[in-house]
Formats: structure tokens, C-alpha cells, sequence
């Protein structure tokens, strides 16, 4: 049995013809669009030795663009295990039989999913000191925002991805005596991650993106140290903001190369136990072994 999906057919040799054209053209365009983008830069002088030159010193990056990387990466490694830990609390109380549970917990995923970060950030550093009598750093500030925003984005990715699993699973575990906290947390919600892994890493991406937000509070992050500190000292913006990109393009693609790692390993994983569980192998003590037939 072909393991095609029905709702695509593989090309034929005139289409073949027609996507390697596109590919060629939308090839050259881009191109073009490049080069376009280069001579104007060097119209504009952008591209002279003297800007780019302190990227050659140490102490570029030792106190600007190093310190701001830290930062950076800093905030977003806290919000990220923070995020994850309040989209799978909100996740399981709006699936909460309980309307006491789920109806809050479905009220507050809604209203940091609609109030824009930039206010949550502004507000929680400029607002929650009035009320806790106390000041809230610009780390925290921008922690908190970050947090209550992505949380609430993969509560809900953990929400429809615990939807989507067989209702069975949880029915054989209530059959032979498990509670639900236990079925969310040995069954639903391990699957729902690895259901949801492309997803949620987007949003983690996202999140370490959004801390440049951080600059609304005068946090050091990455953009504030590395393009406007630095900036005002060399006079090369564009430099600066290019260099910046490239950093962060970087850590966003070892983020999701270690997603698809992940990814590729858990499933590595399930071919192995689904193949012992055919073979009628059992692994004892570390070791597999085979059933007898028959």
C-alpha cells in the first residue's frame, strides 16, 4: 500500500519544466533585489572599512554586544522555561472538568493573548510598583511580560494539541485505575509536546525575539547594547544592525536545529518501541527479550 498522500500528485515532466522556470526567475529577481540593496549601501558609504571596523576590537564585544548577548539569552532561557510551565498549568485547567477551574484559567489565557506585549512589559515596570509598594526590575519586567504572553499562546498549543490526541488512551488508563493527573501528566501531555513540538518551538523562537521589546524599560538587551549603545559611540547604525540580524538568525537556528534533534530522536524512539512491541520483544533489565511463540 503506497504511503503517498491521495491529495498530491507528483508532478509531471511540463510541470517539472514549469517549477525549475519559477525557480530560475524568482532566483534572478532575488538576486537582483539583493544587488539593488548592496549598490545603495554603497552609494551611501555603508559599506567603508571605517564602520565595520570595530567589529575587529575586542572591546566591541566585550562591552557592547557581549553583555547584551548574555542578557538576551539570559531573559529568554527564563521566559522560555517559565512560558512552557504556564502553558501546561492554563493548558490543563481549561480542560478542567471543574467550570471553577476552567473557566478562569480560559479567561486569563484570552486576555494576555490580546493585550500586546509591548503595554504588558510597559505596564509591569511602570505600574505593578504601585501597587506592591516596591520596584520591579527591567529584567523581571521583561521576564514577566514575555511569560504571561508566550505561556498563554502555548497553553493553547498544548490545549489543541492534548485535543488531538485518541480519546482511547485516556479511557485505558482510566480502565485500569489511573487519576487524571496522573493520565495529563504520564500520557497527554508528553505526546501533546512532541505533537506540538513545531509549534511550540516557533513560539520559543518568538519569544527570544521578542525580548528586544526589553528596550521600552531600558533593559540591555542584545539590540539596546549592540546597535543603539554602540551606534551612539561608532556612528555605524547600519553596521551595527546588520551584524546584530546575523546573531540573532544564528541562535534561531540552533534553536530550531536542536527542535528538530529533538524531534528526530523522540520518533527514533517510538520506531523502536513499536518495533519491539511487533517483534513481541520485551526488554527485561536492560536487555530485550524475545517472547516465545506459539
Amino acid at each position: 500500500m503506497s504511503t503517498d498522500s491521495v491529495l498530491y500528485d507528483h508532478p509531471g515532466p511540463r510541470a517539472r519544466i514549469r517549477n525549475a522556470v519559477l525557480s530560475v526567475v524568482f532566483g534572478v529577481a532575488l538576486a537582483g533585489l539583493l544587488w539593488w540593496i548592496y549598490s545603495k549601501f554603497d552609494e551611501a558609504g555603508q559599506w567603508e572599512g571605517q564602520l565595520w571596523k570595530p567589529f575587529t576590537e575586542a572591546t566591541t564585544w566585550t562591552q557592547f554586544i557581549g553583555p547584551g548577548l548574555l542578557a538576551t539569552l539570559w531573559a529568554a532561557a527564563v521566559g522560555m522555561v517559565l512560558s512552557l510551565a504556564f502553558g501546561i498549568i492554563f493548558a490543563v485547567g481549561r480542560l478542567s472538568e471543574r467550570r471553577w477551574i476552567s473557566i478562569p484559567s480560559g479567561a486569563v489565557v484570552e486576555f494576555f493573548r490580546a493585550v500586546p506585549l509591548l503595554l504588558m512589559i510597559f505596564f509591569i515596570f511602570y505600574g505593578v510598583p504601585f501597587v506592591i509598594k516596591g520596584p520591579v526590575t527591567a529584567f523581571w519586567a521583561v521576564v514577566i511580560g514575555l511569560t504571561l504572553y508566550n505561556g498563554s499562546v502555548l497553553a493553547e498549543a498544548f490545549r489543541a494539541g492534548i485535543r488531538s490526541l485518541p480519546g482511547g488512551q485516556s479511557e485505558a488508563a482510566y480502565a485500569i485505575g489511573m487519576r487524571k493527573s496522573q493520565v495529563m501528566q504520564l500520557i497527554l501531555v508528553p505526546q501533546a509536546a512532541r505533537a506540538m513540538l513545531p509549534v511550540i518551538v516557533s513560539q520559543l523562537v518568538v519569544l527570544l525575539k521578542d525580548t528586544a521589546l526589553g528596550y521600552i524599560v531600558a533593559f540591555p538587551e542584545l539590540l539596546q547594547r549592540g546597535v543603539n549603545d554602540l551606534a551612539a559611540n561608532k556612528g555605524n547604525i547600519v553596521a551595527a544592525a546588520i551584524v546584530v540580524a546575523a546573531i540573532y538568525i544564528v541562535i534561531n537556528s540552533l534553536l530550531t536545529a536542536l527542535a528538530n534533534w529533538l524531534d528526530r530522536r523522540s520518533r527514533q524512539r517510538g520506531f523502536r518501541a513499536q518495533r519491539r512491541i511487533a517483534t513481541g520483544a520485551t526488554p527485561v533489565g536492560g536487555n530485550t527479550v524475545s517472547e516465545p511463540q506459539g
